[in-house]
Formats: C-alpha cells, sequence, structure tokens
C-alpha cells in the first residue's frame, strides 16, 4: 500500500501533525534552521493545511478546539470542497488534514476522499473511529496517498472514556483492529496530552506498536471547549519535563505537529522539529463553513483572514489577507525577547496566549520559566476573549429526531442532522 508517506509524508519528519504540523524534508536534517527563516517569510501556499469538513460528530469530547456537535446548515457543499480541492491542486498543496466535527458522518465523505486523491491532493483524515468497518478499511489501505489519525487520549478506557465519552474507547481500538487487519500500516494514533495520561506515554508507544501503526501527540489547547477544562487538564510543570525528557528520548520516531517547542528552554536537546508556530505562513484552517483561520487552534475572528466563497477564493485569501502578510512580517519577540531561552522556545503558542488572555509578544501560559504563571496571575478573567461559535450537543439527544421536521431545524434537533446517519451503510452495520 502506498500511504502519504510518498510524496507528501516522505518529506515528512517528527514535526508532521494533524493541526498545525510543519513537514521538514526528510533527510536535510543541517538545512533546518535556513528552512524555518525561509517559513517565517510565509510561502506561495501553504505545505498542508488543516480543513474541517462538518461541524458534526457522534461524540461531544471535554477538549475539542471547534466545539463540535451539531452540523453547521451554512457548510460547504460537495461541489464547494471539489472547487477548493482544485484550487489547492493548482497551488501545488502536499495535502490537506481532513477533520472536523467527525468528517466520515459527511454522506459524501468518500466521494471526496477519492476526488481529493484523483486529482493529486493528499488526504490524511482525523476520525474517531466511528465509520472505519473492516470494509472501509480494507478500501483505505488499497488507497494511494491517504492516511488515517485515529484520535485517542487515554491508554485505559477509564482515561479516555473521561475526556471522549463513554464507548470512545471501545470505538477507537476496534477501528484500529479493523485497520491493522486490512494491513494499513503507519496509521496514527493521536493523542491529546493531558495530566491524566502524561503517564501513559510508555503505554501509548506499545498501543503503537500492536497495531503496526505510528503514535501522534499534540498538546492540549484552550480554546473552543478546551477553554473550560484547560486548568483542570493541562499537564503540571513537573509533568511538562517529564513529558521534554519522553520525546528527547523519542522523538525521532514520535510526531508531534511541533506542539512542543516551548519545551525546549528545559534543556540543550531540542525536540525533533521546526520550533515553529507556521501559522500563516506554512499552515492554516479552513473550517465547515468556508472561513479561513490562520491558525488550526484558534477558531476566533482575531484569526480569521476571509472565506473561500469570496472572489478569489482560498488562493486569494492566502496570498492577499491582511492577516497573514502581518503575521508572516519579522517579530522581535516582545516581552520574551529578553529571555535567554527565547530562541529555544520561540515565546511559544499564539493559541495557547490568545485564549488565557495574554499578548502575544509575551511568554506562553505553560512557559516552563515560570513566565506564563506570572503573567497569567493578573489577569481578569472576565477579559478573557469568546471562543466563538459552538456546535456542542448540549442537551440534544444522538440520533436523527424522530418525528422530522423543517430542515433547516434539524441541526438544531440532531447533531447530526443531514449527515445521513438514521441508519448506516450495510458494510458499517455494528460500527457506530
Amino acid at each position: 500500500m502506498t500511504t502519504l508517506h510518498d510524496p507528501p509524508h516522505a518529506a515528512e519528519r517528527s514535526a508532521a501533525g494533524q493541526k498545525g504540523g510543519t513537514p521538514v524534508p526528510e533527510g536535510l536534517p543541517g538545512r533546518v534552521p535556513a528552512l524555518v527563516e525561509q517559513f517565517k517569510g510565509g510561502l506561495a501556499a501553504p505545505i498542508c493545511l488543516t480543513w474541517e469538513w462538518t461541524y458534526a460528530c457522534n461524540l461531544s469530547c471535554a477538549h475539542c478546539l471547534s466545539s463540535s456537535g451539531r452540523r453547521d446548515p451554512r457548510e460547504l457543499s460537495t461541489d464547494e470542497i471539489k472547487s477548493v480541492i482544485g484550487e489547492l491542486r493548482r497551488m501545488q498543496v502536499f495535502y490537506v488534514n481532513v477533520g472536523g466535527g467527525e468528517p466520515t458522518v459527511r454522506p459524501d465523505f468518500w466521494e471526496l476522499l477519492d476526488y481529493a486523491i484523483a486529482h493529486q491532493v493528499g488526504v490524511k483524515f482525523s476520525t474517531n473511529g466511528v465509520r472505519l468497518s473492516p470494509e472501509r478499511a480494507r478500501r483505505l489501505a488499497a488507497t494511494d496517498y491517504v492516511d488515517v489519525q485515529i484520535s485517542l487520549d487515554g491508554a485505559t478506557r477509564t482515561v479516555n472514556d473521561a475526556v471522549r465519552g463513554p464507548g470512545s474507547y471501545d470505538m477507537a481500538v476496534r477501528a484500529m483492529e479493523n485497520l491493522a487487519e486490512a494491513g494499513f500500516r503507519d496509521f496514527k494514533i493521536s493523542v491529546v496530552m493531558t495530566r491524566h495520561n502524561v503517564s501513559q506515554l510508555d503505554d501509548f508507544a506499545v498501543l503503537a506498536d500492536r497495531y503496526g501503526a505510528q503514535l501522534r501527540i499534540t498538546r492540549l489547547r484552550p480554546s473552543g471547549r478546551g477553554a473550560d477544562v484547560w486548568d483542570d487538564l493541562h499537564p503540571t510543570a513537573e509533568q511538562q519535563r517529564r513529558l521534554y525528557d519522553w520525546l528527547v528520548g523519542h522523538g525521532e520516531k514520535v510526531l508531534t505537529g511541533d506542539s512542543f517547542f516551548h519545551l525546549n528552554a528545559l534543556g540543550s536537546d531540542p525536540i525533533p522539529g521546526l520550533n515553529l508556530c507556521g501559522a500563516g505562513r506554512v499552515v492554516c484552517l479552513i473550517d465547515p463553513v468556508g472561513d479561513v483561520y490562520a491558525c488550526p487552534f484558534a477558531i476566533h475572528d482575531a484569526f480569521k483572514a476571509g472565506n473561500v466563497r469570496s472572489p478569489g477564493g482560498f488562493e486569494r485569501v492566502w496570498r492577499e489577507s491582511d492577516l497573514f502578510a502581518d503575521l508572516r512580517r519579522p517579530s522581535s519577540g516582545g516581552a520574551c525577547s529578553g529571555c535567554s531561552a527565547y530562541d529555544a522556545c520561540q515565546g511559544g503558542c499564539m493559541a495557547a496566549k490568545f485564549f488565557t488572555g495574554l499578548p502575544l509578544d509575551g511568554p506562553d501560559p505553560e512557559c516552563v520559566k515560570g513566565h506564563g504563571a506570572a503573567a497569567l496571575s493578573v489577569v481578569d478573567p472576565a477579559a478573557l476573549p469568546s471562543q466563538g461559535n459552538d456546535h456542542s450537543h448540549r442537551t440534544v439527544p444522538l440520533g436523527m429526531p424522530a418525528v422530522r421536521r423543517r430542515s433547516d431545524r434539524l441541526c438544531d434537533e440532531s447533531p447530526l442532522a443531514g449527515a445521513g446517519l438514521s441508519s448506516p451503510a450495510p458494510d458499517e452495520r455494528g460500527t457506530s
């Protein structure tokens, strides 16, 4: 089988990731500093981008960046998504990280996947496994230029389901078993690190080996529903040190999406990756309704650059938006520039600062030197930015409503309304 390990993924090193990861040319470690300087000024096209195809989701994960659950009736149509894929092909974008929500609940998901691949745009999609039946797994294993990322936030059922919901661990394991039995090698197990699973790093590695997968770990961000749980779930200072030490020892085998470059201030051994915030420079996000954001972790008007439905489409947004132009200009480092660790950590994560009320040129809230904690102590909780659109299920039960009402209101009555999930397809029974 040929996956994204061929054209796009052969160009990746351990910095690759689903949201915000920046591919590094394999075999050119000595050129990484030069690449970083080139990337800071932005590229004519993103190397890869994150693209959420729907807000609909069968789960209600406590830390969901996009507060997903119910679909949005304004989401891009099949033809509109195909049109953007055509733009990406012309711009020579390597691949897209497709997510949601749960992207596979779109009734046209498999059609769109095939269309992208046929038009030479590779796809890596994230899923909780709800639709990865044995037949679907075999189909994916036989498809070129596609990669799959299974979301799992605990190496045990108890830890995972506390964050992702009851039954989500078994659903993810079933999907991994199906992929492994189909012969799909090196699919990704994607883990958001929390204070409850840092101690399970070795267990996650064992799990990945068991299924012939690759481990990918990313940082918890205080955005979306993640803002509500960040104080309770983000790793402690002691756990940050443990995570750094573990990545130094295992980093060449583990993908991180460049999530943890703020930890480089802990020692002289850098975590593999670009050590760069690529927002608006080499990566960005397209949301389900076509809005383009600089940062996949910051779905907020402050980071919105335009919409693919506007004249000129995505290409014009990427190349001409004022926001992206600002992000590509040289920065001084602000309050962090005088810190001895600045060259190592680059001031940390823009999204993490923004949603915790810190200035973008200030310290990361998880600054390992303690500057973030000091800055947070004077932040007024009432002044924190809003989290934007909320598509959460709230009290809406899963499944289609018993009585069908006006179609334009279905998204308010069922989180998966319009997603074609009233009954599974014959090859998918028993997987949802």
